[in-house]
């Protein structure tokens, strides 16, 4: 039973759009109207406040981390094992993607997966930010740097763990994520995705 409400508490948590939250209290267009229609740090970009689109990948990361956190610090004295923090983790990753607060229109999940992978390891977490990093300036594709990060996730976890419940978890978020970025996978082999500070190719 405590299980079942950490999952939802997680879920709730990841449901908070802070693309969305910060957008309204900055006094700028709801992400979802325009741009790629993503309610996430990259659309929030296209609004041209930087400091925006900082806050919004600052709380999508964080809401990740807090939450895999919290079941971790507290989950035991309630009897949540490691089966529930992965279910934790996968839940604050999905309110994310489909938020109950917001019509089950989310974004993509890039920060908050990475703020679930620094709130499981923090060698994690920086393998992973560091893969985005590298595919990101040597190809100038946001997405195709997320879609790296995420294949080489499970491999990190997989390294440093070996095999257990919460990898399959983060193969679960990976998958997601992926299916997530279908649209820019297409995008990417027809030639069409934006770059990093540049347009169309």
């Amino acid at each position: 039973m405590n299980t079942l409400l950490f999952t939802i508490a997680a879920y709730l948590i990841g449901s908070i759009s802070f693309a969305v939250v910060v957008s309204r209290l900055s006094g700028l267009a709801d992400p979802r109207s325009y741009g790629s229609k993503n309610p996430g740090a990259t659309n929030v970009l296209r609004s041209g406040n930087k400091k925006a689109a900082i806050a919004t990948l600052v709380g999508d990361c964080a809401k990740g981390w807090i939450a895999v956190w919290l079941a971790q610090k507290y989950g035991a004295q309630y009897g949540v094992g490691e089966a529930g923090i992965a279910l934790v983790a996968l839940a604050v990753f999905i309110g994310h993607l489909w938020p109950v607060f917001f019509r089950f229109i989310g974004g993509k999940g890039v920060a908050t997966a990475l703020g679930v992978l620094f709130g499981i390891n923090v060698w994690l977490g920086l393998a992973t930010m560091v893969t985005w990093v590298v595919i990101a300036y040597a190809f100038r594709y946001s997405s195709l740097a997320a879609l790296v990060a995420s294949i080489f996730a499970p491999f990190y976890y997989g390294l440093l763990f070996g095999p257990d419940v919460m990898l399959l978890a983060i193969v679960a978020m990976s998958a997601l994520l992926i299916y997530r970025h279908s649209k820019n996978i297409g995008n990417l082999l027809s030639g069409k995705e934006s770059r990093i500070g540049g347009t169309k190719k």
